[in-house]
């Protein structure tokens, strides 16, 4: 059996060590020239600052994967720098990049798709100016080329990344100028007897908050972003807060992060069907608890199934194998099939009370000014596409077609979520009856090759 397993972070790596347990050698596929993902990125060689400056808590956790990672490595076949970029399920094949050369298909009898998550932004006025990133971006800048976004940044978002990151470069010797979160203390306080199901993580975050705001670090909860200002750099962020007054922070750089979406266009060009989540506020391909999908030979795992994070990633990317080793049967180990189905169940109760606690500002989104940049490789702006809904579009791909929307080089994986609930708002309906922009290959860029 060729078992194909995509991504290397936390999802994938234990994937990968469940199916080398069972004595298969499957083939190993990672987009980065390392493994790791995106919160335990490695930094390159010869870095200076170790495992605790660089993953803070998560230092342990960090090592016990990297270790695992390069253990791995020898019993696959492993392919780093290789962008999957269009999968063919029923055929069995995946078409594959690497080091920027296309490579052919490579065949698989089964696949496990692990392929993490990115930043959730809402658009707002000068957002595309130099000196804007996300907020996963600006820890990427510090873990993978020891610099930061700029001296004083704004981090702006909500989330748990969004403290986490703060943290981060207070202690890199960055101090933000202003750290906004959109979403106030009562909503956090509402939602905190939930988040009792991870207590550890809780303690954490609260441990992450307290720091931060002793520090002297500026912030404002409840608060909303209105734009960031400057000639062509970053110089400042002007802002409202809870109480209506508005506030310009000077900065040099910004950093915007709602939150994560996953990155699931293989899981769409397999043929796997959404579903719309209410709590998330997105579409999320559907599997069941064990990374099944209804596709034959195709399970997800990991945040590019559903966000839950790097803790449980490495869950379910264990679980997903076993499923596949049940569903060929291979032997799998049952009592760890039960420990992780509980973990995950328990897991899933701490998520839901986190999404509750730190929601998608929607309302922030459907409400952007007309003028705004909301599609920034198709230079599309919000009235535009309100334009479209009017034209009629009824739904996101009808608004694609009238608009251009989405139609850039990111295919709407940045623009398509805010784009939705633009639209929606114009059309006086739910954003799930916006609809979702279906996936098309490639899913990133690819060089056209003379006789290729």
């Amino acid at each position: 059996m060729r078992v194909v397993v995509v991504g290397a972070g936390p999802a994938g790596v234990r994937a990968v060590e469940q199916l080398v347990r069972a004595g298969l050698a499957p083939v190993w596929i990672e987009e980065a020239p390392d493994g790791g993902g995106r919160i335990y990125q490695r930094p390159p060689a010869g870095f200076a600052r170790g495992h605790r400056a660089l993953y803070g808590a998560d230092a342990g956790r960090a090592r016990r994967l990297h270790a695992a990672l390069d253990a791995l490595k020898g019993r696959a076949d492993w392919r780093p720098e290789t962008l999957v970029w269009n999968i063919r399920p029923h055929a069995g094949m995946l078409q594959v990049l690497t080091r920027g050369a296309i490579q052919g298909e490579v065949a698989f009898d089964a696949a496990i798709l692990c392929t993490g998550a990115m930043d959730r932004v809402v658009p707002i006025p000068g957002w595309t100016m130099p000196g804007v990133t996300t907020l996963g971006g600006s820890q990427i800048a510090l873990k993978a080329q020891g610099v930061a976004i700029g001296a004083r940044p704004a981090l702006v978002g909500t989330g748990p990344l969004l403290w986490l990151a703060a943290l981060q470069y207070l202690k890199a010797g960055a101090p933000p100028a202003l750290v906004l979160d959109t979403t106030d203390f009562a909503t956090k306080l509402r939602a905190a007897p939930g988040m009792l199901w991870n207590a550890p993580t809780l303690l954490r975050g609260l441990r992450y908050t307290a720091a931060l705001k002793r520090s002297g670090v500026p912030v404002a909860e409840g608060a909303t972003p209105l734009a960031i200002e400057g000639n062509g750099t970053v110089a400042a962020l002007r802002w409202r807060d809870a109480a209506g007054r508005e506030a310009v922070t000077e900065c040099d750089a910004v950093a915007l992060g709602w939150g994560l979406k996953p990155e699931a266009q293989l899981a769409d060009l397999a043929g796997v069907p959404f579903a719309f989540d209410a709590v998330q506020r997105g579409w999320v391909p559907r599997r069941d608890a064990a990374g099944r999908t209804p596709v034959a030979g195709i399970y997800l795992a990991g945040d590019g199934a559903a966000i839950g994070g790097a803790e449980v990633a490495e869950l379910a990317g264990a679980r997903a194998a076993l499923a596949l080793l049940a569903d060929r049967g291979l032997p799998a180990d049952l009592a760890l099939v039960t420990h992780l189905d509980r973990r995950l169940r328990t897991e899933a109760r701490f998520r839901l009370a986190l999404e509750r606690a730190f929601p998608f500002p929607a309302h922030l989104a459907a409400a952007m000014p007309d003028g705004t940049l909301l599609c920034r490789c198709e230079a599309i702006t919000a009235g535009e596409l309100r334009a479209a809904a009017l034209s009629p579009a009824p739904e996101m791909n009808r608004a694609k077609a009238l608009s251009r929307v989405g139609m850039g080089r990111c295919q709407g994986r940045v623009c398509g979520p805010p784009a939705a609930e633009v639209l929606a708002a114009a059309l006086g309906v739910p954003v799930a009856q916006a609809g979702r922009l279906r996936g098309q290959p490639p899913v990133k860029p690819i060089p056209l090759v003379q006789g290729a």
